[in-house]
């Protein structure tokens, strides 16, 4: 596909999903409103993307302001959407969910609307990071070419729909991206790195070429079956876990944006109950116990790399 047509596609893609959330909207806005809690966070300032996370207040919000809340969140797409000083690689969360009750044509228009705006955030995605064929540095320059100021991670995010849920509480998740890889494909990696022979800040181009190659030498003294995992840390994420009585089940579900909880009343469905989202506070982390794992050494660091390969 030539640069245009993709282009054209992004475009049209991106209107399509303007025009779904814009309905979207008009779908809610006459439901009655059951309960509705949602939670601000602080706001991340140009510059403060990487910092260590070690506390976060959460502002709470109730009844139709969080629902008002809510239902322009969805639609906050664009760095011009927030203050002047807001970081652009950092979208906003806005954690919390709000409970409508409807009967069954709402529920299957809606159903049918939320659905149509996860395919159009996901085949956005699809056109941005694999069909343009650019490398992650290379996303930034092309997108905020032909949509200037969007947040791609914004545009992404999907929405989530609940069913009549009993309880929906709320908290935080310390995570890693944990995956196993292979030997010979991170040798690839590096070689391809250290051929491109590009500077990498603050590295000078023989910098970066000398630490590269420090790792491709680390890397190949390593037996070619040696377990190889990156172990990656993600920042904390509020999280939702909801309950359902009838199947005794929880689901957890990552909560950047309000879930819609939609009650279907007719059937008997209770207003859900909602919890609270506390403050985070990294020194009252409490970790469950898990079994000792087999010890792993950190190999390459900027990669976050890891072996349980003696040091030769």
């Amino acid at each position: 596909m030539g640069k245009h047509d993709l282009i054209g596609r992004m475009n049209a893609c991106f209107n399509e999903l303007e025009q779904a959330l814009g309905a979207l909207q008009q779908q809610i806005a006459p439901l009655r409103l059951l309960a509705a809690r949602v939670f601000s966070l602080p706001e991340i300032e140009k510059g403060q993307e990487h910092q260590a996370i070690e506390r976060i207040a959460v502002e709470q919000h109730l009844g139709q302001a969080a629902r008002a809340l809510a239902l322009e969140h969805y639609q906050r797409l664009f760095i011009h959407h927030h203050r002047q000083n807001l970081s652009s690689k950092a979208a906003v969360r806005l954690p919390g969910v709000m409970c409508l009750a409807v009967e069954p044509p709402e529920y299957r228009a809606l159903q049918a609307q939320i659905a149509l705006i996860n395919r159009l955030k996901g085949e956005l995605e699809q056109i941005i990071t694999l069909e343009s064929g650019l490398a992650p540095e290379q996303r930034f320059e092309f997108v905020h070419t032909h949509l200037h100021g969007l947040i791609t991670l914004s545009a992404y995010r999907t929405l989530t729909l609940l069913t009549n849920p009993d309880s929906v509480r709320f908290g935080w998740a310390n995570k890693h991206v944990i995956k196993n890889v292979k030997r010979d494909d991170v040798l690839a990696q590096l070689e391809k790195s250290l051929k491109a022979g590009r500077a990498v800040p603050p590295h000078t181009r023989e910098q970066w070429a000398a630490l590269v190659s420090r790792e491709i030498d680390d890397v190949g003294r390593l037996p070619q079956h040696a377990t190889l995992k990156i172990k990656r840390p993600v920042k904390v994420q509020p999280i939702a876990r909801v309950w359902y009585q009838q199947q005794q089940k929880q689901v957890q579900h990552p909560c950047p944006l309000p879930l819609i909880a939609l009650c279907q009343v007719e059937n008997g469905a209770a207003v859900p109950k909602i919890g609270e989202l506390l403050d985070y506070d990294a020194a009252a982390v409490k970790h469950r116990y898990k079994p000792d794992a087999r010890p792993l050494r950190l190999l390459v660091p900027r990669l976050h790399l890891y072996t349980d390969a003696p040091t030769r």
